[in-house]
């Protein structure tokens, strides 16, 4: 389970963060409330990528086939 904590919370208390991350703890860092930063224990980044991976995989699969024609640099860089 995910601790939520401020971002001055976590500037003050970042060697107790750390300990807890070595536990197997994980924190999400907010800023005015909203997430910005997740604070995970390293053996769990390469799970959480490789789930993160498998979930957009599976999604495309299930999604029909769009045929969106061919587009010119201009459309593809027109910035809108």
């Amino acid at each position: 389970m995910e601790q939520a904590v401020s971002a001055a919370d976590a500037n003050r208390k970042f060697s107790t963060i750390l300990r807890g991350v070595r536990e197997g703890n994980s924190y999400v860092v907010t800023s005015h409330g909203r997430p910005v930063a997740r604070i995970i224990p390293a053996y769990r980044e390469d799970e959480t990528a490789s789930g993160a991976r498998a979930a957009l995989l599976a999604r495309l699969e299930r999604q029909d086939i769009v045929q969106a024609g061919r587009w010119t640099r201009d459309e593809l860089y027109d910035g809108r």
